[in-house]
């Protein structure tokens, strides 16, 4: 008995070693159902934990040989032990289960020709948790009471390893939520305004995130649609996996099929090799389709079947292949008029447009501007080593005037090229160089260009609920140019 002891002690202590190293919850448990079966010789083994949202009260966590830890049937045999070891909260060990007084109604253990069987609670504070069980149909006695002593005290260790691995798992994964929710901020950081029109597109943008459907974002060119497909992918559930842009309009229309699903080899001359199509190298990830109004109308269906079915076939092939992608198209043009004029097909653009976000152009959102302005010169003078800070009050009414056709695209572009051509602190009007369209904006009547800042200003102090010295922050100027302009137009 005293080399039993020894070897239980020898067992417990590299057993537990073992169990300590895996913080993986299913893992640990296939782990501790191997030990505790290899070190008693049982037959069968399973390891089972409390669960209320189960009629018996508990789940098969871990099985071996078994025929399915899923099948209550396969566990028939046991239920009445393991009922009375969770009920109880006391270990079982019967040297000839069939002559049992305990369990002589159990039909199961009969129909099984089980033997022997040990079973132990699994316990934290008390509190019954789980169970190992094992049985043995070959001998009477397979267990003994060293046997009892050994896994009682390796159910000890065993429910403190696993309650470790699973608040480890709880925590692991509530870092994981936190970290995406901490992403989804950075993400949205760079998306700068504060108008109503901008608002709007970014409550769109953070529902769609965790909803895997197609989306399409129309708006005029240089409005951001890139940014906003880019912040979809990055913040959903696709985000870290491929990302990859299709510019439906830069592609020839006769090579567009091939580019998209790839060909086999022999698919046509020149076609020597077998090669991916960007469908492909999308698997797992986001296909973004960059002026989607563009799409040869022959190549449609294939393109709703890859929306509806998920599937496409390379050029040349026969058999179809699945695609699991995430579409998101993007337009300048208004797709219905596209459908009415029979350029689009009318089922091919209900599937696209799913979840719809404009972008406004930048002239409808112009109480941005001051916000997009601070963004882009603290960017460039960082890019381009320049010691701008700042835009002269005179040069921010120019930017307001402007119109920008080319919107914020255009708008970054003339920004960065002020703050690479500006020699002091602060951007001046004669930083900017605009075209003879931009200037034309730029020197409409002082009359229309006064009451627009007044406009400005008088909305952007409401927001700030009359705070002046906020509303010059937002708006980018002084606090006393802000006073001189309110008390010029109070007439005091």
């Amino acid at each position: 008995m005293a080399d039993a002891g020894k070897n239980n002690f020898e067992a417990l202590y590299e057993i537990t070693k073992s169990i300590n190293s895996i913080l993986e919850p299913v893992a640990l448990l296939e782990k501790i159902l191997e030990a505790a079966t290899a070190h008693l010789n049982a037959e069968r083994g399973s390891i089972l934990l409390a669960d209320d949202k189960k009629e018996r009260g508990y789940s098969v966590v871990a099985a071996k040989n078994f025929g399915s830890k899923d099948s209550s049937d396969q566990f028939a045999a046991s239920s009445s032990v393991i009922q009375t070891v969770f009920s109880s909260g006391n270990p079982v060990l019967t040297f000839d289960a069939s002559s049992d007084e305990r369990f002589e109604s159990s039909r199961s253990i009969a129909a099984q020709k089980i033997l022997s069987i040990i079973c132990i609670p699994l316990k934290a504070n008390e509190r019954v948790t789980g169970a190992i069980y094992l049985d043995s149909s070959v001998s009477r006695k397979a267990f003994t009471d060293e046997s009892l002593k050994f896994l009682t005290v390796f159910g000890h260790l065993a429910a403190i390893a696993i309650e470790n691995a699973q608040r480890y798992s709880s925590l692991r994964d509530e870092n994981e939520r936190l970290r995406s929710e901490v992403d989804s901020t950075r993400l949205f950081t760079s998306m700068v305004g504060k108008s109503e029109a901008w608002k709007r597109v970014l409550a769109i943008t953070k529902r769609v995130l965790d909803v895997d459907v197609a989306v399409l974002i129309t708006g005029e060119s240089g409005t951001g649609k890139e940014l906003i497909a880019r912040a979809v992918h990055d913040g959903g559930l696709r985000g870290g996996k491929p990302f990859v842009t299709v510019n439906c309009s830069a592609i020839p229309e006769q090579l567009m099929e091939s580019e998209l699903f790839g060909y086999v080899k022999g698919a046509f001359t020149g076609a020597s090799t077998d090669k991916k199509g960007l469908v492909e190298v999308a698997q797992g990830g986001t296909l973004f389709l960059d002026e989607v109004a563009d799409l040869p109308l022959q190549l449609q269906p294939k393109i709703l079947r890859l929306l509806q079915e998920k599937e496409y076939r390379r050029v040349g092939d026969t058999k179809n292949r699945t695609a699991d992608i995430r579409i998101i198209a993007a337009t300048n043009r208004d797709m219905l008029e596209e459908v009415k004029a029979g350029r689009l097909r009318e089922d091919l653009y209900f599937r696209l447009n799913v979840v719809h976000i404009h972008l406004p152009p930048l002239r409808d959102r112009k109480e941005d501007i001051p916000l997009l302005a601070s963004h882009f010169v603290r960017r460039a003078a960082e890019a381009y080593k320049r010691t701008v800070d700042g835009i002269h009050p005179d040069a921010m009414h120019v930017l307001l005037a402007n119109q920008w056709a080319g919107n914020v695209r255009e708008f970054q572009n003339v920004i960065e090229r002020a703050v690479v051509l500006c020699n002091g602190s602060q951007l001046t009007k004669e930083d900017f160089m605009f075209d003879g369209e931009d200037r034309g904006a730029m020197t409409r009547s002082a009359a229309t260009l006064a009451d627009f800042e007044r406009q400005i200003i008088e909305a952007t102090l409401a927001e700030m609920g009359g705070n002046r010295t906020r509303t010059a922050e937002k708006l980018g100027v002084s606090l006393r140019w802000l006073q001189y302009r309110l008390k010029e137009w109070s007439g005091e």
